[in-house]
């Protein structure tokens, strides 16, 4: 299995407002960046949004590394909030429905071809790939 890297991030100039998410992916010594906005969203929609416009790029089965400074998408699959979502109807632990529901069916379904691992890494640190997915995403606001 080819290994991917895919860097993502998601921005938002006020929440809800315009937005943006940018996307590098990594195979060998090979860069993609992509980028992209909407102009009325939220963070969490450009979050889960960034990552999944990088695997609708992966054209065969890879084992994937995401990398992502989103507590919100790392952890609805490293701590099987997902799981449990669907186990109780879609509605989260306070009993009220899942936001982003299809966002998130979306990305469960784009991800079944890969062996994919979620990476949580610290925002606006010292992550080069991570500053310049928020950069990506900034710019894409500013383009709307």
């Amino acid at each position: 299995m080819k290994k991917v890297i895919i860097y993502t991030d998601g921005a938002c100039s006020g929440n809800p407002g315009p937005g943006g998410w940018g996307t590098i992916l990594m195979y060998e010594d090979n860069k993609k960046e992509i980028s992209g906005g909407e102009k009325e969203t939220t963070n969490n929609i450009m979050e889960i949004t960034a990552v999944i416009e990088g695997l609708k790029l992966l054209k065969y089965p890879c084992e994937v590394e995401i990398y992502s400074d989103s507590a919100y998408v790392v952890n609805a699959f490293n701590q099987n909030w997902i799981a449990n979502w669907k186990k109780n109807g879609w509605k989260n632990s306070k009993k009220e429905d899942v936001k982003n529901r299809e966002l998130w069916e979306k990305l469960e379904e784009l991800i079944k071809p890969h062996e994919v691992t979620f990476i949580k890494v610290k925002g606006h640190s010292d992550n080069e790939f991570n500053n310049r997915c928020d950069e990506l995403a900034r710019v894409a606001i500013k383009q709307l």
